[in-house]
Parts: C-alpha cells; sequence; structure tokens
C-alpha cells in the first residue's frame, strides 16, 4: 500500500470551456481542498444527465465513415521552445474511489499552435490523468459523443476482465452511455498505465485521433531513499499526430507517413531541471503505432518502473526504446549547466517495417543554482522470479502477415471475439513462446496480467520485473512466463502497434478457474 506520502498540487489554468481546471505543479507532492473542488468540476463539466445504457458487444467488423479524407498527412510540425511543460491535469482518488465523468466527441483543440479537430476526452487532446493508490476503486460515467461506437480499456492494469470492469468486448454506440467499475487490489503495483479506446477495426484511428491518456498509481515513493521521496515528477507523454488540412488523421492511417510527435500535446516544450537535481520523469509511448528510441545526449535514464512495475533492481541506459503502449518510470539527474534536447533516435523496425526519423521532442534547460547529485538507489522492489515457479503449460503464440503487409495474424487466423484461442488456468504460471514469422517488428502485449521476458532469440533475459508490452525481433523469438492471478474471465493478446491488431493480429484468452 502506499506510505500516504501527498501528491504534486495543483495550480489554475483557464480551459478551453470557460472553467477552472487544476493543473499539477511539477515540483511538490501535497493536494489541497480547493485542488480537489476544481477536479471534481473538472470531472463534471462535459455535461449532464445523458441517460446510461449498457454497453453492447462488440460486433462491427468494418470501421464507420469518418470526415477525415483518404489523402497523405502534411509534413511533421516543428516550432522552437517556447512554454515550459506542464503535466496534464488530474483527477485524483479520495477515501478509496476515484469518480470520474468522460465525454467522448469531435472537437477542435489548440493544438501545435493551430486549431485543429481531434478526438477528444472531455474536450481535451491531452486529457486528465488519473491518479489513484493501489486497492482503490474507480467509476467511470462514459459517454460516447462520436458517430461511431467505442469503449474504455485501462492498458496494463490488473484488475477483472470482465463485467463493467476493463472488459473491452463491450461498446458504448453512438450517442449513448455507460458506467465502467474497477475495483483494484492491494497488490497493483505502483507506477505508470494508460487509458485508451479498445474497439475491434476502430482501436488505431481513434488513439491516433487523441483518445489517450495517463493513469498513475502511487506508490513509487515506497521503494526510494528518504532523499529522493517528494522530488520533481514529470509526466512525459509521448504522443503523436498526422495531420490533414485542419484535422488529426484519424482513418487510413499509414504507420510511416509524416507525424508531428508532442509531449503531453506540446511542441517542443521546455523541461526545467537544475544542474544535479534528481526529477522523477514518466516516460509513456501512448500512440498508435510509431516508435521511439528516447535519448537525452550527455545523461542517462536510470529505470525504476517498466510498464507500471517497480524493477528490482534499478539499471541505467543511454536511450530506451519505447513502443506503442510501454512505460518507464525513470530517475534523471540535471546536466551541467546548458541546453540540450530530449529526442527521439532514427529507428529501424525491419525491412517490411518503417524507418522512424531523429525528431526533438523537447529542450531540456539546465539552469539555477547546481545541486548536488543524490545518491541512486541500486536495489529497489522486491524480487519476483517465474523461473523459480513450476510450469503448468507451455503455449506457441505465431505472428505473421500477407505479403503486402496489410492483414494480420496471430496462429495464422485473424481476430475474431466469438472463438476462444488460449486457455489458461487461474493461479498458474505458463510459458509461451511468442515467434514473430514476418520481416518487420511486433509488439507483443497481453491483458490482464504481466509476463516477466525469459529469453529473446534464445538469450537469456535480465529480469529486473514483469513487462505488458515487448517488441519481438523479426524472423526471432521471445519466451515469457506469466502468472493466472485473482481474475478468471475472457481477455485478449495482441500486437499493440494498433493498425496491425485492428487489421487481425488479436486473439482471445480464457482464463478458467
Amino acid at each position: 500500500m502506499h506510505d500516504g506520502s501527498p501528491r504534486p498540487p495543483d495550480f489554475p489554468l483557464r480551459g478551453a470551456w470557460g472553467f477552472t481546471l487544476s493543473v499539477p505543479a511539477p515540483r511538490t507532492r501535497t493536494a489541497t481542498g480547493s485542488a480537489l473542488a476544481a477536479l471534481a468540476a473538472l470531472a463534471l463539466a462535459a455535461g449532464c444527465g445523458a441517460p446510461r445504457t449498457e454497453a453492447t458487444a462488440l460486433a462491427r467488423s468494418q470501421p464507420a465513415s469518418v470526415p477525415v479524407p483518404s489523402v497523405s498527412p502534411s509534413p511533421a510540425l516543428t516550432a522552437r521552445a517556447t512554454e515550459d511543460l506542464r503535466n496534464p491535469p488530474q483527477v485524483v482518488s479520495h477515501d478509496g474511489l476515484l469518480k470520474t465523468r468522460i465525454v467522448v466527441e469531435r472537437r477542435k483543440v489548440r493544438l501545435a499552435g493551430r486549431e485543429l479537430w481531434a478526438l477528444t476526452y472531455n474536450g481535451m487532446y491531452m486529457p486528465p490523468t488519473l491518479r489513484l493508490r493501489p486497492g482503490d476503486r474507480m467509476e467511470v460515467s462514459f459517454e460516447n459523443r462520436l458517430d461511431e461506437q467505442t469503449n474504455l480499456h485501462v492498458h496494463g492494469m490488473h484488475v477483472s476482465p470482465v463485467g463493467d470492469s476493463d472488459n473491452i468486448f463491450l461498446t458504448v454506440e453512438p450517442g449513448k452511455s455507460s458506467t465502467y467499475r474497477y475495483a483494484f487490489p492491494k497488490s497493483l503495483e505502483p507506477g505508470t498505465y494508460w487509458y485508451h479506446p479498445h474497439p475491434h477495426t476502430l482501436s488505431a484511428g481513434q488513439t491516433a485521433g487523441g483518445m489517450a491518456g495517463l493513469i498513475v498509481v502511487d506508490g513509487l515513493d515506497d521503494y526510494l531513499p528518504a532523499a529522493l521521496r517528494g522530488i520533481t515528477e514529470r509526466v512525459v507523454a509521448l504522443k503523436d499526430f498526422q495531420l490533414v488540412g485542419d484535422e488529426v488523421k484519424t482513418a487510413n492511417l499509414k504507420i510511416g507517413a509524416p507525424t508531428t510527435r508532442t509531449v503531453n500535446g506540446q511542441l517542443d516544450p521546455r523541461i526545467r531541471i537544475r544542474p544535479g537535481e534528481t526529477q522523477l520523469w514518466r516516460l509513456a509511448n501512448i500512440g498508435a503505432n510509431i516508435f521511439y528510441k528516447v535519448q537525452l545526449p550527455g545523461t542517462r535514464f536510470h529505470v525504476v518502473a517498466q510498464d507500471g512495475y517497480p524493477v528490482n533492481r534499478v539499471y541505467s541506459v543511454d536511450s530506451l526504446v519505447i513502443p506503442a503502449g510501454a512505460r518507464y518510470d525513470v530517475l534523471v539527474q540535471g546536466p551541467k549547466a546548458g541546453v540540450s534536447e530530449l529526442r527521439t533516435l532514427p529507428y529501424n523496425t525491419g525491412k517490411a517495417g518503417n524507418q522512424f526519423p531523429l525528431a526533438t521532442l523537447a529542450t531540456v534547460r539546465s539552469e539555477g543554482e547546481p545541486m548536488r547529485p543524490a545518491t541512486l538507489p541500486t536495489t529497489f522492489a522486491p524480487v519476483d522470479d517465474l523461473g523459480k515457479e513450476p510450469v503448468a503449460g507451455r503455449k506457441t503464440v505465431t505472428f505473421t502477415e500477407n505479403k503486402a503487409g496489410t492483414v494480420f495474424y496471430i496462429n495464422h487466423k485473424l481476430f475474431d471475439h466469438h472463438r476462444v484461442d488460449f486457455r489458461a488456468k487461474l493461479n498458474t504460471v505458463e510459458e509461451w513462446t511468442i515467434k514473430n514469422d514476418s520481416d518487420e517488428v511486433h509488439s507483443f502485449h497481453v491483458h490482464t496480467n504481466d509476463f516477466q521476458v525469459m529469453s529473446i532469440n534464445g538469450k537469456p533475459q535480465t529480469n529486473y520485473g514483469f513487462q505488458d508490452t515487448v517488441d519481438v525481433p523479426p524472423r526471432g523469438n521471445m519466451v515469457v512466463r506469466i502468472r493466472f492471478l485473482d481474475y478468471p474471465g475472457k481477455t485478449v493478446l495482441h500486437c499493440h502497434i494498433l493498425n496491425h491488431e485492428d487489421a487481425g493480429m488479436m486473439a482471445v484468452l480464457q482464463i478458467e478457474k
């Protein structure tokens, strides 16, 4: 459980609807009553009184028409850093309950210095961060004002996949509402998660259109030394969009097309840090398809959590490859005084894949009174090693695609929500081999339970902790072990390149008592 350490305070910012949003300041962790009141206003401001209906069974086989034309997007937008990075507004749990309202609609937003049509949660391209503690409950009143069905998925979270919880087989039809209810276990790991739509064939376009936000589960402070508790915390949500005229493109997405990369919905914002200061950055790729290889020249990332799972041993890297859906919580220490670029390096996903170019994400200004660099932790969270557990079963999951790269399969089958592809027993550990029989990277993601990577291409992997989204190299394989805990029911596994998922690369997993 969280030790009760306070959370970041809020300062007011005028919202697009003319009411006050609560935006977390990056430097302290104390919530106030007035901040909670403002958060309540944020949760309710999108409207009330709409009738609620039960979500319908997932049935749509083809995407609905959308107003974005099927033309190539414009070149990526660029700009000089002119504003400081802002953490998104927050909705915070209170007395064990996070209760909020999410309204989904297409509307114009201020984005990259322009007024653009986008798909929004509560009228925002970068919607509120939902912040809770292990053992909390969450209730989301969800209204769909789009002209197509949608739903809500809490990515990476260990929670029930059935009923009105994290059930991606349910959808909310246009003009309808539903309420999602989640009861998170006290064992829920602290770290960074996210929420996004998951209706089959529509996931990529809706996520790329803007429907993605963060979830933070508090508790990482429990593992930090006292000197590092309450340090500056920054959300670094990596979110890209393809632009056609004055619209964010949501249909006929091409993964390798020009795309504008934002941080928290901002174009090249300034990140301020003092020389030697230690900050906690929550790096999260909450886009639909593209990869990032994130680097801050001269500075190493010290990883304390991956995919919402605290590491058992802190490790340090010069760069991080972050596929769509993955998250890393890292400690960053301010370099010597000066200006540097947080950037994504060129990255190639294979001869049948895409080549992503070098791009600037943010400008980092190291300035002010230098600080003595803190001693960083080495050991961190408790070790959980599935390599020591008995294996109840073994399975093979094979990713393939057609020659044109337009249709994608798991075990040579297209997704069918009526068919169960894999079965597992609750309270057992299984070993799965994920084979990639294609010439491009695919990202393996499974709902409900995280997994431990045992090996990649036969090379044993260091166990830093569990993950939920990991790349499988072209013509390669990955061996993972999964412990099925707490929640029986029907769930899914898929490639988290959402274009691939929508085009068939998803399968049904039934977890049985």
